[in-house]
């Protein structure tokens, strides 16, 4: 998903983070009516003489307790790109910063990348060192954010220097 803002003139904010189909009370609704269903199957057996599958039921539903963990970490990422007329920075992490590179704007490459299945990768380019992002956006939202960077690029660029 990506959000842009204008947050004073000429200066641009763009929030990319993955699509997350659950969030917030909606993830805890669906993991406690899956555990309750998966613990009163594993109580039911375990009244009616099949003592093993209780145990069973627990370890099932911890298994998928932190696979969703996982998933629900994964979807928490986030990369935040300032783009102003003098700097590019580019910020990545998950609820906090972990990774920031910052360069002058006229110093910076945006590159657009195509693998063999045509999948666009995204790169800021300068002075030998390359810099990805955006590689957990899907192809749609991957050619959204490249036409906005192009159009916020080319607004930056018609300002002329200092401005």
């Amino acid at each position: 998903m990506i959000k842009i803002q204008e947050t004073i003139e000429n200066n641009f904010l763009i929030e990319v983070t993955p699509n997350s189909s659950l969030v917030g009370r909606a993830r805890i609704i669906f993991l406690g009516s899956l555990s309750f269903i998966c613990l009163f199957i594993g109580i039911f057996f375990f009244f009616m003489g099949a003592v093993l599958i209780l145990p069973f039921a627990g370890l099932e539903v911890a298994v998928v307790l932190f696979c969703f963990y996982l998933s629900f970490r994964w979807s928490q990422q986030r990369e935040l790109i300032f783009l102003t007329n003098e700097r590019v920075k580019l910020e990545r992490g998950h609820l906090i910063r972990e990774f920031t590179w910052e360069e002058f704007r006229t110093f910076v490459i945006f590159n657009v990348d195509l693998d063999d299945r045509e999948n666009r990768h995204f790169s800021f380019q300068s002075k030998g060192q390359k810099v990805s992002f955006g590689e957990f956006l899907n192809e749609d939202d991957k050619l959204d954010l490249q036409q906005e960077l192009k159009r916020i690029i080319a607004q930056l660029n018609a300002l002329g220097p200092g401005l």
